[in-house]
């Protein structure tokens, strides 16, 4: 079965199922052979087969779409010689086994494009052969999958840019991490420039080298196996991080990032009134990353050698900050301020529905909507899986590393089947809660949000009314909100995680046994909590500039500064100032008490 946290039920399904074939009589009546007994010898042809569902309770036999060789009802006969009967079904899908008709292994079927599925079923008593006709319905799973008004049978979602550019996150992250930066970054001819060119292979690479550079390099990203191994498998034309960081793709922006003061919580960072500051910060993360991996000598507190290369000697992760940075300012940014954002004619929700794009099989309006959902991150089955699944912290078999092949096609397809970025974190979130009073369900609103919003311009022929543009708007509105708590919900949960790591600093330095792997742990944490809490400035919309909370988003990030305390006498009064900052997030979001102690 299906793990279903929400599922919505488009139609009430109601059907009589089992129809009798035309032709044949009943070895029981009377009349037949006018009165006289019949012949014995002759046996009687199957005069009927029904399918009956499995749950006995059931008035109908329904399979819900995208169930992967799901048994869909036993096959009765109607046969007044009790014989024994074989089968066959003239649709190539199904099979039937011991009397039970199902989808082959590898088969599933798709509410989208059939409703109601008719197979004729051929049965042999041994002598006889008759063929009867039976009707099941399929159900409809709430996956983010829209057919096209343009081409019949096609697909009308695609957004493999904004997974391409998933993808050069993580392939940033884990490169990073790797064997191979220690060695790009130690090895004799290393120098701080040739390393900022391999971290601009993920991170700014050109039009002109994007082929040669990522035609025949290998992911990293792991799955068992992946439908792409290359990045260009994933999108054959030019794709980059630096091109849509906040400022750099201009059009519709709702601040100039260019502007001193645009960008707040990382005060070292002066605008030269042309380049982006967002744009400015990863370079200036960049350069740090380069001088500290081609120096490497760093020393923790309590004296031991920091042997991770990314790690500052101030608490700083700069992988991890790196990361959750390009989470906010490219992928949330993108969506909030580009996607689904609708004061621009011409972008996001001010584009046309009337007419597909040329060459392709989709409008306007629904391709800015799929993207603003590709950002996000989530598979398209995303409501098929439990939090658990989506966490990559267990379940089912083919679900718990966080990722399906839901068309088992023996391959995980990175632009459907995969749980990217901040996807994964509401679902970790979720986990928190699920024994607290008042759990959240961050997956569950997120996606409902994004899809109802895609159902309602699939099912408009033209342009929508005023009417229909509020109520995306509104799905819009509610599918950021529940993504950006989903990111507040985790800057608290490192907030916690870095204060338990700040106690075990101030207690392993007095006490002489503060190990670097600690150190590590104290600054990943900080790191991951700094990286989540600037993204909230990238969308308009956020609490932070409703009215009553203006400078609030300001007086969180003084009250975290930019490292954490690493002497022991500065630790009691940095988790005053973290526990504050939590409150600020409590406060403007109304986040439960529980929730907040448990993130």
């Amino acid at each position: 079965m299906i793990f279903k946290k929400s599922l919505l039920a488009t139609s009430i399904l109601v059907a009589t199922l089992g129809l009798t074939a035309c032709g044949g009589s009943s070895s029981n009546d009377n009349n037949i052979n006018n009165g006289q007994t019949p012949d014995t010898s002759t046996n009687a042809a199957p005069t009927a087969v029904t399918l009956t569902s499995k749950d006995a309770d059931a008035t109908e036999v329904t399979v819900t779409e995208n169930m992967v060789a799901v048994e869909i009802g036993t096959l009765v006969v109607t046969d007044s010689d009790d014989d024994s009967h074989t089968f066959e079904v003239s649709d190539s899908r199904f099979e039937v086994v011991e009397g039970v008709l199902r989808l082959k292994a590898g088969e599933h079927l798709n509410y989208e494009l059939e409703q109601e599925v008719t197979v004729t079923v051929t049965v042999n008593d041994g002598e006889n052969t008759e063929e009867f006709q039976v009707k099941f319905k399929v159900l409809d799973e709430m996956d983010y999958d829209f057919i096209s008004r343009f081409a019949e049978g096609e697909s009308s979602v695609a957004y493999s840019g904004q997974i391409a550019r998933h993808v050069l996150i993580k392939e940033l992250f884990n490169y990073i991490g790797s064997a191979q930066f220690v060695t790009d970054a130690q090895g004799a001819n290393a120098t701080k420039e040739t390393l900022l060119t391999e971290l601009n292979k993920f991170y700014a690479v050109s039009e002109e080298d994007y082929n040669s550079i990522w035609e025949d390099r290998a992911l990293t990203v792991v799955t068992d196996p992946a439908a792409q191994t290359t990045l260009t498998d994933i999108s054959s034309s030019h794709k980059n991080l630096s091109g849509k960081v906040a400022g750099n793709d201009a059009k519709g922006q709702y601040k100039d990032w260019t502007e001193d003061g645009s960008f707040a919580g990382w005060t070292a960072i002066a605008a030269d009134g042309e380049t982006p500051i967002p744009e400015l910060f990863v370079k200036q993360l960049f350069d740090q990353l380069a001088e500290r991996a081609i120096t490497g000598n760093a020393t923790a507190p309590g004296g031991e050698e920091i042997d991770t290369i990314y790690v500052t000697e101030t608490g700083v992760d700069l992988n991890q900050l790196i990361q959750k940075f390009l989470y906010g300012a490219v992928a949330f940014s993108q969506s909030a301020d580009d996607y689904l954002d609708y004061d621009t004619e011409g972008k996001g929700l001010q584009t046309d529905n009337t007419v597909a794009v040329e060459g392709k099989t989709y409008t306007n309006l629904e391709h800015q909507w799929d993207e603003g959902f590709g950002y996000f991150g989530a598979a398209r089955n995303y409501m098929s899986y439990s939090d658990d699944e989506i966490a990559g912290k267990g379940g089912r078999d083919g679900f718990s590393a966080g990722y399906n092949d839901a068309n088992a096609d023996g391959k995980i397809d990175f632009n459907s089947e995969y749980n990217f970025g901040n996807s994964t974190n509401a679902a970790k979130r979720d986990r928190g809660t699920v024994d607290n009073a008042n759990p959240t369900d961050l997956t569950k609103d997120a996606f409902e949000a994004f899809y109802n919003g895609r159902k309602l311009i699939n099912a408009t022929e033209g342009a929508l009314s005023e009417a229909q543009m509020d109520e995306l708007k509104g799905h819009a509105k509610d599918a950021l909100m529940a993504w950006e708590k989903a990111i507040a919900a985790t800057v608290v949960h490192y907030i916690n995680d870095t204060t338990k790591d700040l106690e075990a600093l101030k207690e392993g330095v007095n006490g002489g046994e503060y190990k670097a792997s600690d150190f590590a742990t104290l600054a990943k944490h900080w790191s991951e909590m700094k990286g989540f809490a600037l993204n909230f400035q990238f969308n308009r919309f956020s609490p932070f500039y409703a009215e009553g909370n203006v400078g609030k988003f300001e007086q969180m990030h003084d009250l975290m500064g930019t490292q954490p305390a690493i002497e022991p006498n500065d630790v009691d009064a940095y988790i005053e100032k973290l526990g504050q900052a939590r409150d600020i997030l409590q406060e403007v979001y109304g986040f439960d008490a529980e929730n907040v102690a448990n993130w």
